[in-house]
């Protein structure tokens, strides 16, 4: 099984802000938020990285293609908005869920990390909600350390 990142057209670019917006709802309300309230938060933040809803310096999202020029998902990585230049971020990373757990994530984090170090990265980050289990096991065993902790409790 082979991956590949391929970077993703101007013409592609709406299309894929809507996607990746949408994932970012559902997390969302997975973690509990009103529906109202996750696509505030969804909107606004690609709207602060993407401010022309086009691709912006810093930027760089891919689509993931399989052996046969498939895309099975995409990638969104950059500079993270600290003063740090040597510090990058996974800002997004999406597998389609019909194909998790055959190691196209693990490999596309691998590219990502090629990518980044091949761009003066000395670190890379990413944040992960506390429920994606899978992605957690993923992101524990290709070295990532836990950094931060965040947590909730409904007082109904």
């Amino acid at each position: 099984m082979t991956v590949s990142l391929q970077r993703i057209l101007a013409s592609d670019f709406p299309t894929w802000i809507e996607q990746s917006c949408a994932e970012y709802v559902g997390d969302l309300l997975a973690q509990g938020r009103s529906h109202e309230e996750a696509r505030r938060i969804a909107v606004e933040s690609m709207a602060r990285s993407f401010p022309e809803g086009t691709q912006s310096p810093g930027n760089e999202v891919f689509h993931v293609m399989n052996e046969v020029g498939a895309a099975v998902g995409y990638l969104w990585i950059g500079q993270d908005v600290t003063t740090d230049p040597g510090a990058w971020w996974v800002w997004d990373v999406f597998i389609n869920a019909d194909l998790r757990g055959q190691g196209h994530g693990r490999r596309t984090m691998l590219l990502g990390e090629e990518y980044a170090r091949s761009h003066g990265a000395r670190s890379l980050g990413l944040s992960v909600f506390g429920f994606n289990t899978g992605a957690r096991r993923l992101y524990d065993s290709l070295g990532y350390e836990t950094t931060s902790v965040k947590m909730l409790k409904k007082l109904d």
